[in-house]
């Protein structure tokens, strides 16, 4: 077990990858609480960790300046694990295995990769109330009736954050993340559900500061694992239908 240090916010080690811009697609807009329709931003190719945070960032300061709407963002990365503001240094297990990024929202450490669909919500949290508990609990119930449209059920779990999966043998895994920053009322980072990603890479770190255990037999899964062949674009189908339902 590794005690190096995390990487300093919005680096990665020596192995990161050379960004490129990201390309995305227009997708449907959905009603909101301020005036502009929210805008859906899909990216089909993979968008370098560095890039996409200075977007979101870019994005959260225009929302607050009132010259852009709301945003959701679905796009996929490069293998590369990023650190929450809470994130141990002990639970980079393999500190050479892949990129390290500095993430600035809550949480631990997560893996992010092919095959895992993000979604990165930037709302104007203050004009839909300011509630940022409500907030929290709507991105577990967009992530739970995403699932459902594939007939897998989600569900929440105190003390452990994320969506789990309950197995028949008594284990639970998780199968979806969530990470949240709010800036100035705007919220930015979000969620990420497994489609079909290279489950292997979590196995270089203690994935939200989660160990298993036989007391607590507790992994990871993706949709592909419990046997749901899922497109790209029908995963982003449903959390579009799903985004809709739980924030319209």
């Amino acid at each position: 077990m590794s005690n190096s240090p995390l990487p300093n916010p919005g680096r990665g080690n020596s192995k990161s990858p050379v960004p490129k811009q990201a390309e995305s697609t227009p997708g449907m807009a959905l009603p909101l609480a301020t005036q502009a329709p929210l805008e859906w931003r899909i990216s089909r190719d993979l968008v370098d960790y560095p890039i996409a945070l200075a977007e979101m960032e870019a994005r959260a300061a225009a929302i607050h300046a009132g010259t852009a709407p709301e945003q959701v963002w679905l796009l996929e990365h490069p293998a590369l694990y990023t650190a929450g503001t809470s994130a141990r240094p002990e639970d980079l297990l393999l500190p050479d295995a892949l990129p390290v990024y500095r993430a600035g929202r809550g949480g631990q450490l997560t893996y992010h990769g092919p095959g895992q669909r993000i979604g990165y919500v930037m709302l104007d949290l203050k004009a839909r109330g300011g509630d940022l508990r409500r907030y929290v609990h709507d991105l577990e119930e967009w992530i739970i009736r995403t699932l459902a449209r594939f007939g897998v059920k989600g569900e929440r779990r105190d003390g452990r954050i994320g969506i789990w999966v309950a197995q028949d043998d008594g284990r639970e895994d998780k199968i979806a993340a969530l990470g949240v920053r709010v800036r100035h009322g705007v919220t930015f980072h979000g969620i990420a559900i497994n489609r079909d990603p290279n489950l292997a890479h979590f196995d270089g770190i203690v994935p939200c500061g989660i160990k298993e255990s036989a007391a607590q037999p507790f992994g990871v899964t993706s949709l592909a694992k419990l046997g749901k062949r899922v497109t790209q674009a029908g995963l982003d189908d449903a959390m579009q239908a799903a985004f809709a339902e739980v924030f319209s």
